[in-house]
């Protein structure tokens, strides 16, 4: 790991742009150390979501936990992928004309799963080496495909906020009945990219004894202040 910036927020929050490899992310810490850290999922894209990453790292922060977030494999400035790029068109059409996605989706998502996981598990192995970070560790958001496999496979993950905003291959749902740990699963009813009937599915066949599923009503982009508060106050109980 490498810190290429480095500059402190007005809340005293510190901001630290890093990267493992060639794979850029950004680190933020309260000012007590170390802390507990919580990985920031999103969609793919570190310059265009940055706005809404610095609300959900602040707002972690005030709640003592240090977060961080990584580039996702094809997005930003990271090379794009061929097939990616064709699987994401193949799919728009697909769903303007009503027609079955689960193989495109599996063409799309798992090589996005098994590319992105072990990057994220090696950009922990750097995060926890820091002296302000510490554990345990949480993961919130993002494609909820990724949090899924991250939930099976890395043990130092202890609870995740899951959001139900886009598609999961079928075949990982027997991943999903290995997943144990507490989770808090949000979903937008209306939401107009993402398959309702599927992320119920998903719940059910999550393995977990403490598993909360919170749904609100609206599309994608519409998720009430309150939900976020209350996904803030599950990693209090679970990580503080």
């Amino acid at each position: 790991m490498q810190f290429t910036s480095q500059e402190r927020l007005d809340d005293d929050c510190l901001e630290r742009e890093f990267t493992v490899g060639e794979i850029p992310g950004i680190l933020w810490t309260p000012a007590s150390s170390p802390a507990p850290l919580i990985l920031l999922g999103h969609p793919g894209g570190l310059d265009k979501m940055y706005p809404r990453l610095l609300g959900r790292a602040r707002q972690s922060a005030a709640n003592g936990f240090a977060t961080a977030t990584i580039e996702l494999p094809g997005s930003g400035e990271r090379p794009r992928s061929s097939d990616a790029d064709e699987a994401r068109g193949d799919l728009r059409r697909a769903l303007a004309a009503g027609e079955p996605v689960d193989e495109i989706v599996d063409r799309l998502i798992l090589p996005l799963v098994d590319k992105a996981v072990p990057e994220w598990q090696a950009a922990l192995d750097e995060l926890l080496s820091l002296p302000d970070v510490g554990g345990p560790v949480g993961y919130s958001g993002g494609l909820i495909a990724i949090g899924v496999r991250l939930a099976t496979v890395e043990p130092r993950i202890v609870a995740a906020g899951l959001f139900a905003g886009s598609f999961v291959p079928r075949v990982m749902f027997d991943e999903a009945r290995r997943v144990t740990i507490p989770l808090h699963v949000l979903l937008q009813w209306d939401d107009e990219g993402n398959d309702r009937q599927l992320a119920l599915d998903l719940f059910d066949a999550f393995g977990s004894q403490e598993k909360t599923l919170q749904a609100n009503m609206g599309g994608h982009t519409g998720v009430p202040p309150f939900a976020g508060d209350d996904a803030a106050r599950f990693f209090v109980r679970h990580l503080a």
